[in-house]
């Protein structure tokens, strides 16, 4: 669902960052007209669609997940990775190394859990020479040392390093990829173009190690969620944020809900979800099938928004029934270094019924305009 997300997060670091990157943000505004719009059914082709593309404005990559270390002690981390096109050119020459066509931000953020402890970093730059990127034929995306990549077919190599703490993670996908939306668009509204292309990879067998400041680095395994999407457009002004869940339900089956939420309390009829079965087999549901329910709510007393942060989730014609929880109420995040906007993204957990039989599930919840509306800024 991050589309909108990132169209607001990487224009508002825009506004923040001309005296240090040099931009006229006039100029940048009139050339959206030159962008392509995530609005005509699409051929994906893989590997190379998890690469870049650059004839779009706005992209990321996006990595969640909950693990757990051999004493069965619990952690979630984060790591996404922001592209804003400034200038869209088809070609790049060495002269062009300063210029600024791509601006990358990123996102680290690690719970743990049995210390009741979250940690969140941020850090933003223009492409230069080598310090941040993505290829285009294939997944390869970085800011400085901090990183994706993927070779021949092989794991997805995750690696992060701050004062926070430190994660080198193999990922290795156990589901093919799942196009989101329908006929692969994923719309957030009904303007034109107010869409995305949004592939995600839902099951992703996960190990490594884990070093947190002060602890010894530790095994992790678990199973983690890759999203990546991108488009050209953005949040309108009546839409103020959404709720967006990525959820591993212990029978197999994987959920994609995001709930878009209106200024005026009402949620946006383009809400929708995608649910994966076993085999890797994937539906699209519409706002119509899915109900939310926020039983109970978490203040921050840092920004003083108001989070939901326990839910009733039912899909009835999926016969799923679930009760999700955070693991750690506070899994806030304030992004001074970059875009200083403030949303809530954690790792959970919950149980329930699938198909009249008992299930747990665990996952990431996504939540954005809580802390201010994002609809329709920029």
């Amino acid at each position: 669902m991050k589309q909108s997300r990132l169209v607001r997060l990487l224009r508002l670091a825009l506004w923040c960052a001309p005296a240090v990157f040099g931009l006229a943000v006039p100029a940048l505004c009139a050339e959206s007209v030159l962008w392509k719009q995530a609005d005509t059914p699409r051929h994906w082709s893989f590997p190379r669609d998890n690469g870049s593309h650059q004839d779009y404005r706005t992209e990321w990559w996006y990595f969640t997940e909950n693990i757990s270390d051999v004493k069965g002690n619990s952690y979630g981390y984060e790591l996404t990775f922001f592209r804003e096109g400034i200038k869209r050119s088809s070609t790049t020459q060495a002269s062009d190394v300063w210029s600024l066509h791509d601006l990358y931000l990123a996102h680290f953020a690690i719970t743990d859990v049995s210390r009741r402890h979250f940690t969140v970093d941020d850090r933003i730059s223009r492409t230069g020479p080598g310090l941040a990127g993505a290829r285009a034929d294939r997944l390869h995306v970085w800011l400085r040392d901090w990183s994706v990549i993927q070779e021949s077919g092989g794991p997805l190599l995750v690696r992060a390093k701050s004062e926070s703490g430190e994660i080198s993670l193999d990922l290795t996908p156990l589901k093919p990829p799942v196009i989101n939306g329908e006929m692969g668009i994923s719309r957030k509204g009904e303007r034109q173009g107010q869409a995305s292309y949004y592939v995600s990879y839902t099951d992703l067998e996960t190990r490594g190690c884990l070093k947190l400041p002060g602890q010894p680095e530790v095994q992790v395994k678990g199973v983690s969620w890759f999203d990546h999407e991108f488009g050209s457009n953005q949040l309108a002004p009546d839409q103020a944020g959404w709720d967006w869940f990525g959820l591993h339900l212990s029978d197999g089956r994987d959920l994609m809900l995001y709930i878009l939420r209106r200024t005026d309390g009402s949620r946006e009829p383009a809400s929708s979800g995608t649910v994966v079965d076993q085999s890797g087999n994937h539906r699209h549901l519409l706002l119509s099938q899915i109900r939310v329910e926020a039983l109970d709510r978490w203040r921050s007393a840092r920004s003083g928004a108001s989070y939901p942060s326990r839910w009733r989730i039912a899909l009835p014609t999926e016969g799923v029934e679930l009760e999700v929880r955070p693991l750690l109420a506070d899994q806030e995040l304030l992004t001074p270094e970059t875009t200083g906007i403030t949303y809530w993204e954690g790792a959970v957990e919950g149980k329930g019924n699938s198909r009249k039989r008992a299930v747990t599930c665990e996952g990431y919840v996504e939540l954005t305009g809580y802390a201010g509306k994002l609809g329709g800024l920029f």
